[in-house]
């Protein structure tokens, strides 16, 4: 049987060929965008959720309050695409580094409302702040030029941009998951009396996860913002928490791929259903989800994954 290493070095090679494939196989490039964004979000959260074990509510309050900046700057300031993204990464970490600082000592449900109780006044801010126009929103964000030299108006020069992003920010959640860090990381989300009683400062690795999981997570709300031209009050309420906690659910908690698997299907049914079923889209994938719940508990990939170890335990 095939080496498990061999087996997902194998289908990263293949999704990364389908990645920088797809503009060639008939894909809407905005729909494929607004998925690698999404998707990026959901690896942001898993990072905190499925490898640090804290639940966050308030993870909208990064993705959209990135998404804000990025778009002020961009429209308002005329800064190039590159530079705004940094900025709103940057502020979506700043806010990560003072909602950590006041929820990290609380754990389970009281983290959880903490999270969601700031994230619900930073989307008022948003509501009542002059730059972020209000109930209308950011509208009419240019794309801008990369570097100041490369034009972001095609969608396929747009597409390979973010496609680039993705892959980087991907990678870095996997060398950080990889690394000795992430290893604490792990200890923390299984055992964390154990890992105080080995002398680890349990609460600054805790805050620093939550640091960096906020700032990729600005990183895909400042993309989501150049590729659709707009930022709105939709990207900071709290039901974006509970979507991307629903894709990382379905996908799979703890699992490399399985949080952008998990954005592929709920994205992928809001767009086909929108225009079908309106606003009962939100019922089906709710329906989704639980069916899921009871027969994948472990969310899609998870049990492929637990599918393929019980194969090589037999196997041996």
């Amino acid at each position: 049987m095939m080496h498990a290493k061999t087996l997902t070095r194998i289908t990263y090679l293949v999704l990364l060929a389908l990645l920088l494939l797809a503009p060639t196989l008939g894909l809407y490039p905005v729909f494929v965008m607004k998925l690698l964004c999404f998707a990026l979000f959901a690896c942001a959260f898993n990072l905190l959720l499925g490898f640090t074990g804290l639940l966050s509510f308030g993870h909208a309050a990064f993705f959209g309050s990135a998404a804000y900046v990025t778009g002020w700057f961009v429209k308002s300031q005329g800064w190039t695409p590159e530079l705004a993204i940094l900025a709103g990464g940057v502020s979506a970490g700043l806010i990560g580094l003072v909602v950590g600082m006041v929820a990290i000592r609380r754990q389970g449900i009281y983290f959880a409302m903490i999270t969601l109780a700031i994230a619900q006044m930073i989307y008022f801010v948003c509501l009542q702040a002059a730059f972020t126009g209000g109930e209308d929103g950011l509208q009419g964000v240019p794309r801008g030029n990369l570097f100041g030299l490369i034009s972001l108006k095609s969608d396929t020069t747009m597409y390979y941009f973010v496609a680039a992003v993705f892959v980087i920010a991907f990678l870095l959640i996997s060398r950080v998951v990889n690394s000795p860090f992430g290893q604490v990381l792990k200890m923390i989300r299984e055992n964390e009396p154990r890992a105080v009683s080995l002398g680890y400062q349990v609460d600054r690795y805790k805050l620093l996860a939550f640091v960096l999981s906020a700032t990729l997570a600005g990183v895909a709300g400042s993309l989501k913002t150049i590729v659709m031209g707009f930022a709105t009050l939709t990207d900071v309420h709290w039901s974006m928490s509970g979507e991307v906690i629903l894709m990382t659910l379905l996908g799979g908690v703890g699992t490399f791929f399985g949080p952008a698997f998990g954005a592929g299907i709920v994205i992928s049914l809001q767009n086909l259903l929108a225009d079908k079923v309106g606003s009962w889209v939100t019922v089906i994938i709710g329906v989704i989800f639980v069916l899921c719940v009871l027969t994948f508990r472990k969310g899609v990939v998870g049990e492929l994954q637990a599918f393929r170890e019980r194969r090589r335990r037999a196997a041996l």
